[in-house]
């Protein structure tokens, strides 16, 4: 696991020693990402300088060293990420005759593109990774991202410019880099609290899609392509999928899995797993146990609030595998002290409020091991998340009601306040007083009113629902989230939801969020429920193997039946979160008032501060639970502050 970074001055204009001094200014940005070697790599002639930052997993030796040369001198690359067949690579490549001088996987790559081409080896190619491929022959960059979008890529195209590296702050450390902030990113952001791809926080700046390709010649401009299409290999699977015997296909997920995991096992470091407790990481710590000679090292965070500890649940199912088991309490001063830290740690603005508890994970993990093994994945693959069972049991029962009924019944609703609606429920015995009362009658409001299961869907992954109104002279973009056509490739309900999750929120927060977290502190995570063959697999099986009796994840309970008693592991589902909630009328309030001051949001001019204030009373006082809202100007303001980018 490493970082990249590299430009190309087109006008060929700088000066060797000046690519060199650059582009290693730009890797040195990345050091977290590689604490243990760095590399530059330069074409004077051309205007192209490459760099690497390495953090040593595989071949620890001076042959794994990178911006790395094939050996026949025609490519030259610059790579994130690790192959997880490569041996099987290596092999074949050999028996060609080809030899090799090290035992990395980078050496590997190289040496397959030199001999079979850049889209035959990605065919090829099992694992996550985010590479620059300079071929020398040609004068062609070429940018790839892995299919799932698990190493991160970013690019900027900017007059006679053209960069590209690992994290936002590589390309700031360009001199020439203009860091502009882009208004029309900021109305998807308040919605989701992520900044969608491709777009990013500065202008003229993007990140790299899953699945694609760019390609830059020094005569033309950025071409995009596909190399591995998601929606055309689950779309095709829907439409041509045959019924599947149960023990057949656990029989077939087991062993996909356990090959995922085997596979992700393999390092010259010390690894370990994450272990939450929940289904998808107890069954990767299941299955690297059951792989393992050893005690296999797992790694829980808990919480002295109860509504957020599953470090109990992880304890029991680590005693059960018999795991060498780390846990760590943290209290609340311990989580506050990461927020100072976290935009430096995004680079733009991020506001899942779950990067806290990553963070802090990842840090108690990395002081014993280099590489951990993580169950992100596995909500989209297998229907997990709880809005895919009531999103859709509340749209039939709506759908039956006509729209103007749903909407007078919104307005009664609304007729009573959050704060009245939490006093009639008060009268109530405290065992049947539900939290929040008022909150959740208002979020019903919202729901009641609106036109079709899509729309019902993004209002389920919103925040704020009028966000282009909030930022002055910022217009909201949209993708794949309102095409309409997606219905007609995928017609079920739970089944577009989860394809639409895999494609936006998977890459675009889940893996964001585990990859700044982890590499902050030079851990590299693995991820084997996004092996692409375990994905393909997922997506052939017909939706009662996912949900059965408004439940989730029904194939992969069974496969992780064989390895934990069920009675471990069949509990509500919890969220990774923190409680946010209650931290902005306490510890968090003071910093919150500074950071939203109405004077300051006028002065920087990017939002209107009425609403935003209207909503920062409403939770101090207790009126309704506006922490997600708050939470991502919160983010966005903090990160300005660090930044100081010039607005335009």
């Amino acid at each position: 696991m490493c970082g990249i970074a590299g430009f190309i001055d087109l006008a060929s204009a700088t000066p060797p020693d000046r690519l060199v001094a650059t582009v290693r200014r730009m890797a040195l940005s990345l050091r977290h990402r590689g604490p243990d070697d760095e590399g530059a790599w330069i074409e004077a002639e051309a205007g192209v300088a490459l760099g690497h930052r390495r953090l040593s997993i595989q071949d620890l030796s001076p042959a794994g060293h990178q911006p790395m040369e094939s050996k026949e001198g025609r490519y030259v690359l610059a790579y994130n990420g690790e192959i997880y067949n490569f041996a099987e690579l290596r092999a074949e490549l050999n028996a060609q005759g080809i030899a090799f001088r090290g035992h990395s996987d980078t050496e590997v790559m190289v040496e397959a593109i030199a001999a079979w081409g850049l889209a035959a080896t990605l065919r090829r190619l099992v694992g996550m990774f985010a590479f620059a491929l300079w071929d020398r022959k040609t004068r062609t960059l070429n940018l790839v991202r892995d299919r799932l979008g698990i190493k991160p890529l970013y690019w900027a195209h900017q007059g006679g410019l053209f960069l590209f590296a690992s994290e936002l702050k590589a390309l700031r450390a360009h001199p020439d880099f203009h860091a502009d902030i882009n208004r029309n990113a900021l109305p998807s952001f308040l919605r989701h609290n992520y900044i969608p791809a491709p777009h990013s926080i500065y202008r003229e700046t993007f990140k790299l899609e899953p699945g694609k390709m760019l390609t830059f010649c020094l005569d033309g401009k950025p071409v995009i392509s596909t190399w591995w299409d998601l929606r055309k290999i689950a779309g095709e699977a829907v439409a041509s999928r045959s019924e599947m015997a149960t023990e057949e296909a656990a029989e077939a997920l087991d062993g996909l899995l356990r090959d995922a995991v085997k596979q992700r096992m393999v390092a010259d470091v010390p690894l370990g797993a994450f272990l939450s407790g929940g289904i998808d990481s107890s069954t990767v710590a299941a299955l690297m146990q059951a792989q393992s000679r050893q005690p296999v090292r797992t790694f829980t965070i808990g919480f002295h609030e109860e509504a957020y500890d599953e470090a109990k649940d992880a304890k029991k199912v680590a005693a059960h595998l018999g795991t060498q088991h780390t846990e760590l309490y943290v209290a609340p001063q311990d989580a506050l002290e990461v927020i100072p830290k976290l935009p430096q740690i995004y680079d733009e603005p991020f506001a899942d409020s779950s990067q806290i508890p990553t963070f802090l994970v990842s840090e108690l993990t990395r002081r014993h091991v280099t590489v951990a093994l993580s169950g992100d994945g596995g909500d989209e693959l297998f229907a997990g998340y709880n809005r895919y069972f009531w999103a859709e049991a509340l749209w039939r029962k709506l759908q039956f009601l006509p729209r103007p009924m749903r909407q007078s019944a919104a307005a009664m609703i609304r007729t009573v306040s959050p704060t009245d609606w939490n006093r009639m429920f008060g009268l109530l015995p405290p065992r049947l007083r539900p939290r929040l009362a008022g909150d959740k009658f208002h979020k019903l409001a919202d729901l009641l009113a609106l036109s079709n299961c899509d729309v019902l869907y993004r209002r389920l992954l919103t925040h704020w629902e009028q966000p282009a109104s909030l930022v002055l002279g910022g217009e909201e973009t949209t993708g794949i989230l309102w095409d309409e056509s997606v219905a007609t490739e995928f017609p079920d309900f739970t089944e577009r939801m989860q394809f639409l999750d895999t494609v936006t929120y998977l890459p675009d927060d889940i893996l964001t969020k585990v990859d700044r977290a982890s590499m902050r502190v030079g851990l590299e995570a693995r991820v084997p429920l996004l092996d692409h063959r375990v994905v393909e697999f997922a997506w052939r099986l017909p939706g009662a193997m996912k949900v059965r009796k408004g439940q989730g994840k029904w194939l992969l309970r069974q496969v992780l039946g064989r390895y934990v008693p069920k009675a471990l592991i069949e509990r509500p589902k919890m969220g990774f979160g923190v409680p946010i909630d209650s931290w902005l009328r306490g510890p968090l309030r003071d910093w919150g008032e500074a950071l939203l001051d109405e004077r300051r949001l006028r002065e920087e001019g990017f939002f209107d501060p009425a609403p935003i204030r209207a909503k920062w009373d409403a939770h101090q006082q207790g009126k309704r639970n506006w922490q997600y809202h708050l939470w991502d100007v919160l983010m966005f303001q903090a990160w300005l502050e660090q930044s100081r980018p010039t607005p335009r």
